[in-house]
C-alpha cells in the first residue's frame, strides 16, 4: 500500500553525514570546556539528543563518596541543553545545505537553567538527555536528564536559550 504524504511526513527526520559530524565537531571539539567535562554525543536525532559523561578523578565533588561535583551536573545538562536545541535549528532549516545550518549557532546562548539534584552521582559514567519542548524564533525551552550508568535518574533540569 502507498504510503500517503502525510504519513511521510511523520517519519523520523535523519541528519546528514556532514551536519552530524560538524555539529559533533563544534559540541565535542570547538566548545572546549565539554572536552574538560567529557562529554561525548552518543546520539543525534531531532527529537532528541544523548551524550556520555565518564568519571574522572577531576570531576570529583565529594572527596570521601567519589561523587561527581554538582557544577559537572549542572554544566552537562546546560551543554546538553543547548545541543538539543543545535539540533532543532538544524531540523527546521533542512532546506538549506549542513554547512550553513551550522552557522546559525553563532547566537545560541543560556537564558536560564534549573537543575533538581534527585540522587547522588556516583558511578562509572553518566548518560545524559535532551530535548525541545519549543523552538521559538527567538527562545527555546528545553528538557535534561542525567542518569546513571544503571539508568537510574539521579538529576533534571530544564532551559531556556536565546536563538536569535
Amino acid at each position: 500500500m502507498p504510503k500517503s504524504s502525510s504519513a511521510a511526513q511523520l517519519l523520523p527526520l535523519e541528519f546528514e553525514e556532514e551536519f552530524r559530524l560538524g555539529l559533533k565537531n563544534i559540541f565535542e571539539e570547538k566548545i572546549v570546556f565539554n572536552q574538560v567535562l567529557g562529554l561525548k554525543i552518543t546520539s543525534l536525532r531531532p527529537e532528541r539528543v544523548t551524550a556520555r559523561m565518564d568519571m574522572r578523578h577531576e570531576l570529583i565533588g565529594h572527596y570521601a563518596h567519589n561523587r561527581i561535583h554538582g557544577g559537572a551536573i549542572s554544566a552537562g545538562l546546560d551543554a546538553m541543553g543547548g545541543l538539543a536545541v543545535m539540533a532543532a535549528i538544524g531540523a527546521r532549516h533542512m532546506d538549506e545545505s549542513p554547512m550553513l545550518r551550522l552557522q546559525r549557532f553563532s547566537k545560541l546562548g543560556t537564558i536560564d537553567l534549573r537543575v533538581d539534584y534527585l540522587r547522588p552521582g556516583i558511578g562509572e559514567y553518566f548518560e545524559l538527555r535532551a530535548e525541545v519542548l519549543r523552538l521559538g524564533s527567538r527562545v527555546a525551552s528545553t528538557r535534561m536528564e542525567f542518569l546513571a550508568a544503571d539508568g537510574k535518574l539521579l538529576s533534571t533540569a530544564a532551559a531556556a536559550y536565546i536563538v536569535s
